[in-house]
């Protein structure tokens, strides 16, 4: 089995995170107070990549952390670069990482452009899962969405030529703007899927089918050039 390799401990957030404050349960505070492996200044996820010989699979956005720890279990093989920048939410994926004596996620608080622009090989991973990004449903804010404009292809220089990006929303215009943002990179090819099983169910997507919401999946695959 592949070994993940971290080179270093780090108590707490790192100093310069430019991480999304909340209220911290006790049990996060001493998973962030506590010196954890799995928690990473972005400067050490070269050499993470390095040292881990698998594929690598990123997570934007990972909420609570439950879908990374499914995800783990069920794929020991795989290392999830797990990116947020929701401290209470990392502070549960940290616990979650640490009481499931999990080897295969690393956490960054950080924002995952900064992470693609400076800190992955190209071509690196093997697939992405983006599920319930923030959807910012007032018009005049849809140009904070993640998948808009130039992202789509900071991921694909990511990820390496056949890898995958999963995607859910349930936003249906957000749905429409990111597929119209994926084909217009030129560098990824799919289509909306039907809600995969395996695919864990998310807290906020819980929320969202008791408000009415049905999940949009999408399955994309990285094209060549």
């Amino acid at each position: 089995m592949a070994s993940a390799g971290i080179p270093s401990s780090r108590g707490g957030l790192p100093p310069t995170t430019k991480h999304r404050r909340g209220r911290v349960t006790p049990r996060q505070a001493r998973a962030l107070a506590a010196d954890s492996a799995f928690l990473l200044d972005p400067v050490d996820i070269p050499a993470a990549l390095l040292a881990w010989s698998g594929p690598v699979v990123l997570d934007i956005g990972f909420g609570t952390g439950d879908v990374v720890e499914s995800y783990a279990r069920a794929e020991p093989d795989r290392l999830i670069l797990a990116v947020d920048m929701h401290t209470p939410g990392i502070g549960d994926l940290l616990a979650r990482v640490g009481d499931a004596g999990l080897a295969n996620v690393i956490v960054v608080s950080a924002d995952v452009r900064d992470i693609l622009a400076s800190s992955i090989p190209r071509a690196r991973l093997c697939g992405v899962r983006s599920f319930f990004p923030d959807p910012w449903p007032k018009a005049r804010h849809h140009r904070r969405r993640l998948i808009r404009g130039d992202f789509p292809g900071m991921v694909a220089d990511a990820v390496e030529p056949g890898g995958f990006w999963h995607i859910a929303t349930d936003w249906p215009d957000y749905a429409d703007s990111l597929d119209e943002a994926m084909r217009a990179s030129g560098r990824w090819a799919g289509e909306r899927i039907p809600r995969p099983q395996t695919r864990p169910l998310t807290r906020y997507e819980s929320r969202g089918l008791r408000a009415g919401r049905e999940a949009i999946d999408s399955w994309w695959i990285r094209i060549r050039p």
